[in-house]
């Protein structure tokens, strides 16, 4: 029978109940799995935990001032890879990581936010590779996820979408947490538990997700020795944090008050004299300065005025705070197993998917979706990508935010740039391993290794050390030959040298090509071709932030390495390149679909993300309610979106009110509600120079308006529809203090939405697939 399932400190609804899991069941092909061995006897646990936008120098390993203890102690009886390098975006290193293929051969290009139809993008794993999943239980694991996965193209991320791609189609036996590339850390926008959607209300108090996850990941572990003490487990652990929006815990941002008053500039030269007297880096190294290049210059911190340094400075403490939860969070794990005595047997993995990130600009932002969210299109002059907040909401659950490039350049010590380049600033960041058992330091090794290692090497390692034989198929289908090359004998002998010393990189036009000490790169994003004057030269040995472009002395290598990165690059499908942005507007007519209008029932739990978003995006639309009101009635009708940006239109002391949150925002129109039988009618118009004009319709003709209003775009309404509710984070804050969720407590029929004509300057680009592919084939 369907019912309530208490989990933890809030009620979680079984929606479907027992009959709509064997009916999803029915409806599935199952795939020929191959028969799990038994692991070898005494294999080790192994536990793979990611950073998000986390960059080389954040954790006191590397050098950073935050207080990560348990990193150090793992660092301390293991080892730090100091040349771990990864591509230069967050969902190509995890398909790396997961298949150990290159990126574009594993179809990720790009993060999973655009469908072109290329090979390159197809934004899911391939079918033939088995993942890092798949292998370790083909090898007798208990294989366990919790966090983002963003390996999913956002148009199959909805309720009724076909599944292959998830977390357990792909390998794990158990999953807990966000299929999209970032959420909110204290009202996440949607949770997924296995293969369904976790319904929650409201939050409670004091949930913080990174909190969760680790009670979810402590739950599988626990489950599993209740039923088998001896099963060994692979758990791969996806943090969300620190993507933005960056949230932190109270506690913990009050720790790190005026820790950064000093600034960027003195951070950064205090991180980097840690790392030259950590060995991290010889006497002699240069510090990369600061970035100059257009868009991504960083200034001195003492050019600030007084006001920007206290906001910037609040941006940093967040940062550092959520950094400082996640090595908390780890020590609840390792203080498990050490008390359950399986600490010594437990491989542990600690690194970023790519460097810190610039995307805030200049100042950063109190309105995070406002800053990038609709760089594709021409802004209005009143545009604010910085709506001004109170600077003390900075961190906490009100205030979507981000850092600006000034501290992603103290991350990042001691190289340049940032997340999405090819310099060391986008693909160098930090690792941590430990085995106590099986890589125990010897002698006056002190763990640090110079050698190059790649994302592609890292699922191999962990294979090798776990004594997992690779699948040799995947349903049938021959594996590809992977590219990554395992590194344990360096890790066992640092005089070994690296086996994995060439690599290509690009993203968005943006590539580079290493080979042993010398890197070519060419920087600029949709920029010129194969002329020579497009690469730079480095020679990272002597040089390895990048400070010294040697292209000029040695012309001829780099012709060479250019050549080599046009050969690597037609081998891994990285062609055709985004270097115009066209996989951006380029969208298949399979999404069509999502496009027709909808209607939602109370009950009907929240409208996934991008499904709600076809709705509404760059274009007019209607939304009816339809209810039978009495009076003393109240409560939320629909609302769409949470702190980052939406609306929600709700009732409250007889009054129907339209609260329009705007980047942060707040704007309001209110008209009476009469009693009995109502359409209501929401109608968004749009207009020239990306605004909406709403109007709220009732049947006795009372009407209200609100605008022009800034549309919401690009990921902004963050949170889907929900009904008759406002779940996840929520609209209106004030609302939200008063009332909670306000569930509406009259009889609210239906909400439907009906997408309208899309505006002039929605550039989106439908193609008709299986027109295409028949074209191609006739």
């Amino acid at each position: 029978m369907p019912g309530d399932i208490h989990n933890g400190s809030y009620p979680i609804r079984d929606y479907a109940g027992f009959d709509g899991v064997l009916d999803e069941l029915a409806s599935q092909s199952v795939p020929s799995w191959p028969r799990q061995a038994q692991a070898r006897p005494g294999a080790p646990n192994v536990i793979l935990m990611l950073m998000d936008d986390m960059g080389f120098s954040d954790i006191s390993p590397f050098g950073s001032e935050i207080d990560t203890p348990t990193l150090q102690e793992i660092a301390a009886e293991g080892y730090r890879l100091n040349n771990y390098q990864t591509p230069p975006m967050c969902a190509p290193a995890r398909a790396a990581i997961m298949t150990g293929i290159n990126p574009h051969r594993a179809g990720f290009s790009f993060v999973p936010h655009m469908d072109p139809g290329f090979p390159n993008s197809t934004m899911e794993l391939p079918g033939y590779a088995p993942s890092l999943a798949e292998n370790f239980r083909a090898g007798g694991y208990a294989t366990f996820m919790v966090g983002k996965w963003h390996m999913t193209v956002e148009s199959k991320m909805h309720d009724g979408a076909e599944k292959s791609s998830w977390p357990l189609q792909r390998g794990f036996d158990r999953y807990f947490g966000c299929l999209d590339g970032f959420t909110s850390l204290f009202h996440p926008h949607r949770l997924v538990q296995d293969n369904s959607q976790v319904v929650i209300d409201q939050y409670p108090e004091d949930f913080y997700l990174t909190d969760e996850l680790t009670d979810r990941a402590l739950e599988m572990i626990t489950s599993l020795r209740a039923a088998d003490p001896a099963k060994p487990f692979f758990l791969y652990f996806a943090h969300q944090a620190v993507h933005g929006p960056l949230q932190a815990k109270a506690e913990d941002m009050e720790k790190y008050r005026g820790r950064y008053e000093a600034g960027w500039d003195h951070v950064r030269s205090e991180r980097f004299a840690r790392q030259i007297a950590d060995g991290l880096f010889p006497d002699g190294t240069r510090c990369a300065p600061r970035n100059r290049e257009p868009g991504m210059e960083v200034v001195p911190w003492e050019s600030l005025s007084e006001e920007q340094k206290y906001v910037f400075a609040r941006y940093m403490e967040a940062y550092a705070a959520a950094v400082d939860n996640v090595d908390q969070n780890l020590k609840r794990l390792t203080d498990h197993l050490k008390m359950t005595g399986e600490y010594d047997n437990t491989i542990i993995v600690f690194t970023s998917d790519n460097g810190g990130t610039g995307e805030a600009g200049h100042t950063g932002t109190r309105s995070y979706f406002s800053r990038f969210g609709a760089q594709k299109v021409q802004l209005p002059p009143e545009w604010d990508a910085d709506v001004p907040r109170d600077p003390e909401l900075i961190g906490g659950p009100q205030a979507y935010v981000h850092y600006p490039q000034g501290w992603a350049y103290a991350s990042n010590t001691p190289f340049r740039l940032y997340k999405t380049h090819t310099y060391a600033g986008g693909v160098r960041v930090p690792m941590v391993l430990s085995w106590p058992a099986g890589l125990p330091r010897r002698g006056d090794d002190e763990g640090v290794r110079h050698q190059s290692a790649y994302a592609t090497d890292l699922g191999p390692t962990l294979m090798r050390l776990a004594g997992v034989t690779p699948l040799a198929e995947r349903h049938g289908v021959p594996a590809p030959e992977v590219d990554g090359i395992p590194f344990e004998t360096w890790l066992h002998d640092r005089r070994q040298t690296s086996e994995h010393t060439e690599q290509y990189v690009e993203l968005n036009g943006r590539r580079a090509f290493l080979d042993g000490r010398w890197k070519a790169i060419a920087p600029q994003a949709n920029g010129p071709g194969w002329e020579e004057d497009a690469w730079e030269l480095y020679d990272v040995l002597a040089d390895p932030a990048e400070t010294r472009d040697l292209a000029q002395q040695h012309p001829d290598r780099v012709r060479e390495l250019a050549e080599r990165w046009k050969a690597a690059a037609w081998h891994n499908q990285v062609f055709p390149l985004n270097d115009d942005g066209s996989f951006n507007r380029t969208r298949p007519s399979t999404e069509l679909p999502l496009e027709e209008p909808v209607t939602l029932y109370p009950g009907t739990p929240t409208l996934e993300r991008f499904r709600s978003s076809k709705l509404t995006k760059l274009r007019s639309f209607t939304v009816d309610i339809n209810l039978l009101h009495h009076p003393g009635e109240e409560g939320v009708l629909v609302a769409h979106g949470d702190q980052g940006g939406g609306y929600s239109a709700y009732v409250e002391d007889g009054v129907l009110t339209l609260a329009y949150n705007q980047y942060g925002r707040m704007l309001h129109t209110r008209v009476p509600l009469a009693a009995g039988e109502q359409m209501i009618r929401l109608r968004f118009e749009a207009l020239p120079d990306l605004k909406w004009d709403i109007a709220v319709e009732l049947p006795d003709g009372a009407r209200a308006n609100l605008g022009p209003v800034l549309q919401l775009t690009g990921m902004s309404p963050f949170t889907g529809i929900s009904v008759g509710l406002d779940r996840g984070g929520p609209v209106d804050w004030e609302v939200y203090q008063r009332h909670g969720c306000f569930p509406y407590t009259g009889i609210l029929h239906s909400v439907r939405y009906v997408p309208g004509p899309k505006a002039p300057y929605n550039r989106e680009r439908i193609i008709e697939i299986e027109r295409e592919i028949a074209r191609i084939y006739e």
